[in-house]
């Protein structure tokens, strides 16, 4: 289940994000440091490769550089940080695309012994495949409500949608997902 943050915790990462705003290097760094582990994460459930996520995640972190002075506090931290995220990992898949160098992830490679434990992961697995070869808007919603464990409501607000249109992508995904797993 997602963690959540707690009031201290939001404060601190609101705190960081003011003062790296006004130049802050040190609090700039700690942001960075301590939101890394989140951004990686967002990125490896949209493209579902380790290096992929990693350069994501390290464009991420480039950007944030520059685009740290857009965030106006509209919404959380958190939610505009998903928000970044997301588009740069979309960002990712189309440039593989055009390249045609995007790895599917079913061609992972696996050993002729699998273990019990591996063996049992690769269901999950072949799900999230599924998932990622979803249209992009109802790739987003199962990854924001099923995968990162937030309301519909909340995802709505990173997907910059309405609640309704949050549960009509779930519907269409969930029907595409029974005929391709």
């Amino acid at each position: 289940m997602l963690r959540q943050e707690t009031t201290a915790e939001s404060q601190d990462v609101e705190g960081l994000v003011i003062r790296a705003q006004r130049g802050d290097q040190q609090a700039f760094s700690r942001l960075i440091a301590s939101q890394y582990h989140f951004i990686f994460r967002v990125a490896f459930r949209v493209l579902g490769h380790k290096s992929d996520a990693e350069d994501v995640a390290q464009t991420v972190c480039l950007r944030l550089a520059t685009s740290l002075s857009s965030f106006d506090r509209r919404a959380s931290f958190t939610s505009w940080l998903y928000r970044v995220t997301m588009n740069i990992a979309r960002d990712f898949l189309r440039s593989q695309m055009r390249r045609k160098k995007l790895v599917d992830g079913a061609a992972a490679l696996a050993s002729e012994h699998v273990d019990a434990e591996q063996d049992a992961q690769r269901p999950v697995e072949d799900i999230w495949n599924a998932v990622r070869s979803l249209p992009e808007k109802q790739r987003d919603a199962v990854i924001l409500v099923h995968g990162e464990e937030l309301s519909q409501e909340e995802a709505a607000r990173i997907m910059s949608c309405k609640k309704v249109t949050v549960a009509w992508h779930l519907h269409n995904a969930r029907k595409a997902l029974r005929d391709l797993i």
